[in-house]
Formats: C-alpha cells, sequence, structure tokens
C-alpha cells in the first residue's frame, strides 16, 4: 500500500477515534442522525480510500437510518468494553454501503484499528482452500465420487472405530466430496489433540492420520476436524505447487488481495491486531503483553486455519464468489462450480453441528455452511446464503438470494465460541443488516 493511500486511512480512522472522545461512553448513542440522501461515502469512506467500490444507500435498498443502527450497535460494543476493536463491511450489487473501522487494534497500547488492519482468521481459510480445490476440480484433478485414497494412497485402508473399542473396515470408502464436506470419518479436532498433526509438514499429518482409524463410517456423521488441512495436502499434490504458491498464483493474486497469506513480511507485522480475551469482570483486555506476529513461512501451512487477511482483502474474496467465481475481470471459477459449493453434500439425517445442538436449517456444500430453509434459521439470511468463520471471531456470509455480502473482524481468543465471553456478534449483524435492508427490489 503507498503511503498517500496509508496516510488517508489513518485519517479515516482518527475521525473515528475523535469522535469517540468527543462523544464519550455514549458516542454511538449521540452520533448525529443522517438522511435517506447521505452520500455513499458516510458509510463507506474507508472503502473508498482503499479504491473499493461504494454505492449511496437508497440506490441499492438499504436505509441511512438502518446502516447507522448498524454501526452504532457495533461502536457501542466497542464503547463497552465488550471488544477492542471491529471493523465490519457491507456490501449488496457489488457496492459497498457500510464500512466501518472502530475502536483499538490493542486493548493494551490503544493503538487505533485502522481499516487495512491484519487479522489472523484462522477458519476462514477453508473457503479458501475450498476454491483452490473446485480450480483443481475444473482441470479434472479428481472428481466427486472418487475415493480419497486414489489421491491419497496411504488412506487405502484405513479402519473405523467401533463402540466395543475394536475397530472394523469402511462400509465404503471415504469420497472427495466426503473430505471436502467434514463427514469423511474424520473426528474432531479435540479428537487429535494429543496426535500434534501440525508438527512437521503436510506429508507427516497424513502419515499421522494413517495409522489412527476413523472416527466413523464415512458419510455418517459431520465432524469438524482435519479434513481441510487434508485438502491442504491434496491442493499440493494435485497442483505440484506449495500450498502458499498456489494460493498466491491462483486467488490473491488475480483478486488483487495483497495483505493476504500465512504470514506478513516484517513491514506489515506492526498493522496485525493483537488477540483479546475477557478479564474476572468481562471487560476487554489483551491476551498477552507482546504481540507475537509470524513473519516467516511455516512448516505446517494449514489450509484449515492458517491465513492472515483484512477485511476489504477479505470482501474481494467473498464478493468473488458471489459474482460467480470473477471480480474486476480476474475469473477464478466459473460460476456452475460455485453454485455447487453451497449446495448441501450432506447425506440424509447428517446434521451440522459446530458447538452443541444441531443447527437446524443448515447444510454443508464444498467448504462452506449453506442456509437450506431461512424460516428454520431465523437469521433473515436469503436461501443458499454461504457462510463460515474464524477462531477469533472474525465472520462472513454470502447471500445470493439478496446480493448480499457481509464480512466482519474482531480478533479474540476463543471469539466463535457461544460461550467464550464474546458478544454475540454473529447474530446482531444479520439481524441489523436485514433491518437495514428497506426496498429489496432495487
Amino acid at each position: 500500500m503507498n503511503t498517500n493511500m496509508r496516510a488517508l486511512l489513518c485519517a479515516t480512522a482518527a475521525a473515528a477515534a475523535l469522535l469517540t472522545s468527543a462523544c464519550g461512553e455514549n458516542s454511538a448513542e449521540t452520533a448525529p442522525v443522517v438522511t435517506e440522501t447521505e452520500p455513499a461515502t458516510t458509510f463507506a469512506q474507508p472503502a473508498t480510500a482503499l479504491g473499493l467500490p461504494t454505492a449511496a444507500p437508497a440506490d441499492v435498498g438499504f436505509s441511512a437510518e438502518g446502516l447507522q443502527s448498524l454501526r452504532d450497535e457495533f461502536r457501542a460494543l466497542v464503547d463497552n468494553k465488550e471488544l477492542a476493536g471491529v471493523t465490519t463491511v457491507l456490501s449488496r450489487h457489488g457496492q459497498i454501503v457500510h464500512f466501518d473501522t472502530y475502536g483499538a487494534a490493542s486493548a493494551a497500547s490503544g493503538e487505533p484499528l485502522q481499516p487495512d488492519s491484519i487479522f489472523r482468521i484462522a477458519s476462514m481459510t477453508k473457503p479458501v482452500a475450498g476454491v483452490a480445490m473446485m480450480q483443481l476440480w475444473e482441470q479434472g484433478k479428481w472428481k466427486m465420487d472418487d475415493p480419497v485414497a486414489m489421491h491419497i494412497p496411504e488412506f487405502a485402508d484405513l479402519q473405523v472405530k467401533t463402540a466395543d473399542g475394536g475397530t472394523e473396515p469402511q462400509n465404503s470408502p471415504m469420497t472427495m466430496a466426503q473430505i471436502m464436506s467434514h463427514s469423511a470419518g474424520l473426528g474432531v479436532s479435540a479428537v487429535y489433540g494429543g496426535s500434534d498433526l501440525g508438527s512437521g509438514d503436510l506429508q507427516d499429518m497424513i502419515n499421522k492420520l494413517a495409522a489412527m482409524p476413523l472416527e466413523t463410517q464415512p458419510g455418517t456423521a459431520w465432524d469438524y476436524g482435519p479434513s481441510v488441512n487434508v485438502q491442504g495436502y491434496l491442493i499440493e499434490k494435485l497442483s505440484g505447487q506449495s500450498l502458499d504458491a498456489y494460493f498466491e498464483e491462483n486467488i490473491f493474486q488475480p483478486l488483487g488481495m495483497t495483505d493476504t497469506g500465512f504470514w506478513v513480511p516484517e513491514e506489515k507485522a506492526p498493522r496485525v491486531v493483537a488477540i483479546h480475551t475477557y478479564d474476572d469482570n468481562g471487560q476487554i483486555m489483551a491476551a498477552d503483553a507482546s504481540n507475537e506476529v509470524r513473519t516467516d513461512k511455516p512448516e505446517f501451512l494449514s489450509a484449515s486455519g492458517g491465513l492472515m487477511s483484512t477485511a476489504g482483502d477479505y470482501w474481494k474474496f467473498a464478493q468473488a464468489v458471489l459474482n460467480g467465481g470473477e471480480l474486476d475481470g480476474a475469473q477464478i471459477l466459473q460460476p456452475e462450480t460455485v453454485q455447487m459449493m453451497y449446495e448441501n453434500v450432506l447425506a440424509d439425517g447428517v446434521a451440522v453441528d459446530l458447538y452443541g445442538p444441531e443447527m437446524p436449517g443448515i447444510g454443508f456444500g464444498m467448504d462452506f455452511a449453506v442456509v437450506m430453509d431461512p424460516e428454520a434459521v431465523g437469521t433473515g439470511q436469503g436461501l443458499n446464503t454461504h457462510y463460515w468463520g474464524g477462531a477469533y471471531g472474525t465472520w462472513f456470509w454470502i447471500d445470493p438470494t439478496n446480493d448480499v455480502v457481509f464480512v466482519g473482524m474482531i480478533q479474540n481468543r476463543d471469539g466463535s465460541r457461544p460461550d467464550g465471553g464474546t458478544p454475540r456478534t454473529r447474530d446482531i449483524s444479520p439481524r441489523a443488516t436485514y433491518a437495514a435492508l428497506t426496498d429489496p427490489s432495487k
């Protein structure tokens, strides 16, 4: 990023900080009321500074009052010390109507959060890996019903645990569609806690998994574990490139995602947001006094959760998916391939269950959760909305029914867990978004 643009972004953040100090604790409540005729820059000035497309809210069906409520509700979480800082981005028809950055990058130092701050996006890496896998599918490198062992011979004779403590053969071989949807028989991440799957490289991980039985018969359960790291191995093997090089060449460069990768260069390290947690009173605090940042290539390249990115970069990725695999003339997938990614592939009776109770109305496609029954889900998101989030609380969704993309960035330890202390940002954001979408016909 050039010096002039960086200065403009800093000026935008400084203006927000000045408003905070002027308004005090109730800045979100006392912010000036805006009108329906507000220009695009009222809510999306950082997007303009980043060179991203913007629109006036009314032009794409949003009310200015509704977007102010969205902004105020998230800013109040910072003012109340429930979050250190937050960036939220909302677009419709490929035009950003809301891009708000508020609060601190570090509760310890008080350094302001910037529109181009870099976040650990953890499991939001998974949809990126899914796109990479589907690019290779388009090239004929694999098929949905291929046995995984066709591409990973080490998995040919995997046994399956039984209730009596023994093992049995697979009833049918795990398939590539199952490895893409957390239903291949691998267990949840906690099952492998003592196996140190992340030490060494991806081949070392495959060797360890090949020595352990599956937790369930392939296709019979949805278990959130190492499936996408297995995809990372497959990407390397099928493409002949390292995972970082493949992502860079085939996704990040075409989409202009200049701040996304498995590590950051030294000069970008100060832009990485600190990880936060909560004190005994439920107030936000830095998790550690120092903010350790990876500035060299890791040995283990985690397709499950290793990337860092910015709100603007991830918006580009999500918008490209919504556009049918295209952004600004760069076609990274064909539209019919993208559509396959948000079609549920789980067998009847197999439920998505991330943190406890089953999630009614939710299915799973190629590395995306999918809204199959909007009424049962109850968030306001349209049919076929596909989404995911990260362990540090980052989240996004892509709504093809309403042509909406939303990206949210925070940085909290256990930030995605309902019992982790973090506010329910993933409930707040769709409620406020669809309340603000007052004229979907536009």
